[in-house]
């Protein structure tokens, strides 16, 4: 046995520790006669739990802090800080997932295999995507992801709205697929390399050439969109409201959370790894996608009747917030302010996952039987029914809305500060406008749970709900309150992923 061989290839445990075991689920659910699936959970819970040990041991054995980089498969995977912090938020986002959808599924026979292994491979797909360090990796990953997601948005059969949303999820994605491919496609042709590393040295010959930058400009053009399409901006947002609202809540609840955190892993290897030499060409493609993005989330998120559709317009903009820090990191040709900028917004995208999950948990949560509470009226006069679940929900709305004292304002706080020292000042301004405008909807649902009474067709008494899922519900918005009061700890810790790269 070749024990260096294997030693050479040990950063990319947690990759093979998902792939065995999601294998490993599919064929003890296929034996299971158990109708709650316990088993298939448990075991579940069991890999993601490896999954985080494995990255733990890579974490420690890198030494530094983690702030050695490990390049694997001749150029194709690299594990390094960023990469281990995106995976361990997916982990955590995941398990949650999980934990938060059991009940929902049970009571409406959906806690199928098909839903666990799924989300287990979309989860590989997202780890993929987190550490590709070549175009053929990146577009490896982001097809494995996406192909799961299609089927897990259809997972109700029997719903037209799960079908038609897969069907527009499906269509749509194939679209946004072949649009990055023909974009990469340009971008090797010029420069004869996948590796993101070599494309960034190759092109920062061939960008003073004014014949060559045009062509590669077009490339990156595709390359964008197709950013876009997975990080859900404007003008590339068609999908979104129709895939939250008509998917089953647990696949909404991961569709707003790890899918984002990968595609801004993606975003940050294509655009700052690889495609840094042509950054003032993406970087006015990524402002007109905030503005737009902002915009059309907020404004259009006010007329929602929805809380679903809400929360898939709220995600547009965070997303349009998120390209901001993503915009600021080089200007006029200085990388000084990069490491700053490009932290701030792996801060948000870590803290906008975390809000995610929270909020879809509360439609879970108040969710029963029959009944989906996921009209802004189901909410009416939840701090008559629990106080407690109210507050929560108040923490996540205020965070999402961008006040203090929750982790959402220092989010917002720190990717203005990044637009403003980049010289982006008509952007900070239009985006602290926008969100004022926001900030109406998130605050319509605080109203309706103090102010508003209960109407006639909701029952005084919640649903009733696992010890698990009410602890970490609650953990989770707490986390909220806890980040917005001691936020240096989660940026620092982002700070350093990215000086790492």
């Amino acid at each position: 046995m070749n024990w260096t061989l294997i030693v050479d290839h040990l950063p990319a445990l947690p990759e093979m520790v998902l792939l065995a075991g999601a294998s490993a689920l599919m064929i003890v659910d296929a034996r299971s006669k158990d109708p709650q699936r316990r088993a298939t959970y448990i075991g579940a819970q069991l890999v993601l739990a490896a999954c985080l040990l494995a990255t733990g041991f890579v974490l420690w054995g890198s030494g530094a802090e983690g702030e050695r980089r490990f390049v694997l498969f001749d150029g194709l995977f690299v594990a390094d800080l960023m990469g281990h912090v995106l995976k361990l938020v997916c982990y955590a986002a995941v398990s949650t997932a999980l934990v938060y959808s059991r009940r929902y599924l049970l009571e409406r026979g959906l806690m199928r295999g098909e839903f666990v292994t799924l989300l287990l491979f979309s989860l590989l797909g997202m780890m993929v995507m987190i550490s590709a360090n070549s175009l053929l990796t990146v577009y490896l990953g982001l097809e494995l992801m996406s192909l799961c997601l299609y089927a897990m948005v259809a997972l109700d059969r029997d719903s037209p709205l799960a079908t038609e949303a897969a069907m527009k999820y499906f269509v749509l994605g194939a679209l946004a697929s072949g649009l990055l491919l023909y974009g990469m496609s340009m971008i090797y042709g010029a420069t004869g390399a996948l590796n993101l590393n070599d494309i960034a040295l190759r092109l920062a010959v061939m960008a003073g050439n004014a014949s060559d930058r045009h062509f590669l400009a077009f490339g990156v053009v595709f390359v964008v969109a197709g950013i876009a399409f997975k990080l859900g901006v404007a003008p590339f947002h068609m999908w979104i409201p129709d895939v939250y609202h008509g998917a089953p809540t647990p696949v909404t609840l991961v569709v707003g959370s790890g899918p984002k955190l990968a595609a801004f892993a993606m975003a940050v290897r294509l655009l700052v790894n690889g495609l840094l030499p042509l950054a003032q060409d993406w970087q006015l493609m990524l402002a007109l996608l905030a503005v737009l993005s902002m915009a059309i989330g907020n404004i259009t998120a006010i007329a929602q009747t929805n809380i679903k559709r809400m929360l898939a317009y709220s995600a547009i903009a965070n997303m349009g917030f998120l390209l901001l820090g993503l915009l600021s990191g080089v200007v006029g040709g200085n990388l000084r302010s990069a490491p700053d900028a490009y932290s701030t917004a792996l801060f948000y995208a870590i803290t906008y996952a975390i809000m995610s999950v929270g909020a879809f948990g509360m439609v879970l949560l108040l969710s029963r039987a029959g009944f989906e509470a996921d009209k802004l009226e189901d909410f009416r006069g939840l701090n008559r029914r629990s106080p407690w679940y109210a507050f929560l929900m108040m923490l996540l709305m205020l965070s999402l809305a961008g006040l203090p004292p929750t982790v959402g304002f220092y989010a917002k706080l720190a990717v203005l500060q990044s637009a403003v020292a980049a010289g982006q000042v008509w952007l900070a301004v239009a985006a602290v406008v926008l969100s004022l405008i926001g900030a109406f909807y998130y605050l319509r649902v605080v109203k309706l749970m103090y102010f508003d009474e209960m109407s006639d067709s909701q029952v005084a008494a919640l649903p009733e709900t696992g010890m698990d899922v009410r602890v970490l519900l609650s953990l989770n918005g707490l986390a909220i309150l806890f980040f917005g009061l001691f936020p240096y700890p989660l940026l620092n810790l982002c700070l350093k992923a990215i000086e790492a790269l």
